[in-house]
């Protein structure tokens, strides 16, 4: 029988790297403690193809965030290989990491991560402007105009509701329309309602561009609308299946 990779034969599992936009292969994440070396992930192997929709899911404390964090280059691997969109991340120093997610990687956090300072759409714009687009902020208010925020580009994060300002971090993630949206728990801090208006626009914005979209929810009812559901437990994938 052949050797197996995440529940893929090897060759199988090769042959799919080759072609996909991620591929992910005996990535360990370990940090210190007082109490010695904790090993976050523990040889984890998968790949992702151009347009995919994939969940992670699993337990808190079993890893899924630090993978979000290792996909973005936000993170350091202890060990292991992320090659994403053609570039091998553990090569690359801290200036070619932002690089990478300056014109690769669009990210959705849980807690929106929005500058108090600025406004809606000098928010939105700051991809752009990181990258010397010339028309970052014409550019940044028909994002949030694509969210529904057409009305709150001068707005500033605290005069925005929860929902406003989820809406708002999306449509910076989207504004550069770039190969890959990571998000990370995206409705945690939005009630039920709120928060499936936004993963409306979220998939509905993935299905317009397609994009990759790699989602870390608890959620079975958000994981359950991606095509693709990764599950890990205690650091490991436990399984990886497509859904018909």
């Amino acid at each position: 029988m052949d050797a197996m990779v995440s529940g893929l034969p090897l060759a199988a599992s090769a042959e799919r790297a080759e072609e996909s936009l991620i591929a992910v292969r005996d990535l360990s994440f370990t940090v210190a403690s007082a109490a010695g070396q904790i090993n976050i992930l523990k040889g984890v192997s998968f790949s992702v193809a151009a347009g995919e929709a994939v969940a992670v899911v699993g337990p808190s404390g079993s890893g899924k965030s630090t993978l979000m964090m290792l996909l973005g280059g936000l993170d350091r691997a202890s060990g292991g290989s992320i090659r994403v969109a053609g570039q091998e991340l553990t090569a690359l120093d801290e200036d070619a990491l932002a690089r990478f997610r300056r014109d690769h990687v669009g990210i959705v956090f849980q807690s929106f991560h929005l500058v108090p300072t600025m406004t809606a759409e000098e928010n939105v714009a700051l991809p752009l402007e990181f990258a010397g687009v010339g028309d970052a902020l014409p550019r940044a208010r028909e994002a949030l105009a694509r969210v529904g925020l057409a009305h709150r580009t001068r707005h500033y994060p605290a005069q925005l509701s929860g929902g406003e300002q989820q809406r708002t971090a999306l449509a910076r993630a989207i504004v550069a329309r770039p190969a890959i949206i990571l998000a990370d728990e995206p409705t945690g801090n939005l009630d039920g309602a709120t928060g499936a208006a936004v993963m409306d626009l979220l998939f509905g914005l993935r299905a317009e561009l397609g994009t990759t979209l790699i989602l870390v929810t608890h959620d079975e009812r958000l994981a359950a609308r991606c095509g693709r559901i990764i599950a890990i437990a205690d650091g490991r994938i436990e399984s990886d299946r497509a859904l018909s």
